[in-house]
């Protein structure tokens, strides 16, 4: 034996003992670098083999597999390059394979396709939210990132893995804000399974699952119920849609899932069904103007105008609505369509003895003016007249000065110039007033500006207005006499001197 041949040997068999009683990465390390620079590629390649599976998966190094995958490239081996990247970064985890994903980053861009390329930039965002979640499993929207980033461009099992994972992150507070991003994780499960995977079984199985979950008791999601009908609808099951949504509104009644359901059943043309279920939502909530108007339009489309008449009645004589005022506008707004004008007429006036807001006085006048009667015009100028005599007792002045614009304006172009003059006459003074303010512990808090209306026909404010008349002559003369002597300054002088 050569002696350089024989000294090799020696150190080799020195590594291989210091390896055995020191085993660091380090030396693993250096031992396939020195077979490696005396060309002993075999050996030095059986060296990095060696160490990784002395240390296995449980005490994994970046630095190993960095070596050995530069080794790999020095041999031009691209392949086993990238097979052994892979394999350390599918198992080292983010915080401790910074170098390795550097390298791995260097060695695409120098040897890798754009393909290649693309695939280590995904693996680089997969390894960042697999650690946004593994720190804070409640954290949904990083879930939503990790799936769309997922969804793209991987296998269906995988996805559903992950999809798996993210909804097994209950919410630990059954309060619905804290469930609101969480449920959006299952629509996306739900719509990526029908739309993408093209599975209806898993679909159905996932909405099913999903509504076990939810606590309806306390609180319930009305989408989740709608999208999950409109899905059977889909698959052309529609006992089963009907079965679910009838189960919302037995579990857990809501406006969304009433009006879901009736909007269903209006597309199917089951007029009979649609009557039912605004029944039992009339029952559940009594108050909504809304039901009660889009009730009595059906009836109105499908031509039972007495079943409609029959529906605003009883909707108009519940003790407590929403919005009372859209209500009777409907109301008005059909018998006007009918040219039930008498039964119009009645309606503004049931309606008056309920409230005496300046907008009812102006809508009934325009009604008659709007009527295709010959007294139309002194039909509305009577409702203004009444009108005016009903509200000079109203606090509101701005709503006294409505109606009387509103009646002014009507005059303008209808009446005459004696008509035009009189309610010119009842126009109001607007006067600037001020008045003190007291703080929330009564203290002074100082004075404030303000306009006040007073009206002629107000016999209290009769000793006000002669005063505001007065001040207003006054105001005129003094005006007369200031322009007088602009055009004569020598006035004053002459009647000193006389």
């Amino acid at each position: 034996m050569e002696p350089d041949t024989h000294s090799k040997t020696l150190f080799s068999l020195n590594s291989t003992a210091l390896v055995l009683v020191h085993p660091d990465v380090k030396n693993w390390i250096k031992y396939a670098r020195f077979e490696e620079k005396h060309t002993y590629i075999a050996h030095a390649r059986k060296v990095y083999e060696r160490a990784v599976e002395f240390f296995g998966e449980d005490h994994m190094d970046e630095h190993l597999y960095v070596a050995f995958a530069k080794f790999e490239e020095n041999q031009k081996e691209s392949e086993r390059v990238r097979v052994i990247y892979k394999y350390a970064l599918d198992r080292i985890p983010k915080s401790q394979a910074q170098e390795l994903f550097k390298n791995y980053t260097i060695f695409e861009k120098k040897f890798g396709d754009r393909r290649g390329i693309e695939d280590i930039i995904v693996n680089k965002r997969r390894f960042q939210y697999e650690e946004e979640v593994k720190a804070n499993p409640h954290n949904y929207d990083a879930w939503f990132d990790y799936l769309r980033l997922v969804e793209s461009d991987t296998e269906p099992d995988t996805v559903r893995e992950i999809y798996e994972r993210a909804i097994a992150n209950v919410p630990p507070i059954q309060e619905k804000r804290h469930w609101k991003r969480y449920i959006y994780l299952w629509i996306n499960y739900a719509l990526y399974e029908e739309l993408e995977a093209k599975d209806p079984e898993r679909t159905r199985q996932v909405y099913q699952a999903c509504l076990e979950l939810i606590p309806h008791k306390k609180f319930t999601f009305a989408k989740i119920w709608l999208l999950y009908g409109q899905f059977e609808i889909r698959q052309k099951t529609l006992s089963l849609a009907r079965r679910a949504l009838g189960t919302s509104i037995g579990k857990c009644p809501k406006n969304k899932l009433f009006k879901g359901y009736i909007e269903l059943e209006l597309q199917l043309r089951e007029f009979d069904r649609c009557r039912k279920l605004y029944e039992k939502f009339l029952e559940f909530a009594p108050e909504n103007c809304t039901s009660w108007i889009k009730f009595a339009e059906l009836e109105t489309i499908l031509g039972d105008t007495e079943r409609a008449r029959g529906i605003y009645e009883l909707a108009i004589s519940q003790p407590r609505l929403d919005m009372p005022e859209v209500l009777w506008k409907s109301y008005i707004d059909f018998e006007i369509e009918q040219e039930e004008y008498e039964r119009t007429r009645n309606l503004y006036r049931r309606l008056l003895q309920r409230t005496q807001h300046v907008k009812v006085w102006i809508s009934y006048a325009q009604f008659e003016l709007s009527s295709e009667m010959e007294e139309n015009v002194s039909k509305c100028r009577q409702i203004y007249e009444e009108a005016n005599k009903s509200m000079r007792n109203c606090e509101e002045k701005e709503e006294r000065l409505m109606l009387l614009e509103s009646w002014q304006s009507f005059e303008e172009e209808h009446g005459t110039g004696t008509n035009r003059e009189r309610v010119e006459k009842l126009m109001p003074d607007k006067v600037k007033k001020r008045r003190k303010l007291q703080a929330e512990d009564g203290s002074d808090a100082g004075w404030e500006e303000y306009y006040d209306y007073i009206f002629p026909e107000d016999a209290a404010n009769q000793p006000n207005l002669k005063l505001l008349a007065m001040a207003k002559l006054w105001k005129k003369q003094q005006q007369q006499e200031s322009e007088a002597s602009e055009e004569d300054p020598d006035a004053e002088t002459e009647d000193v001197e006389s």
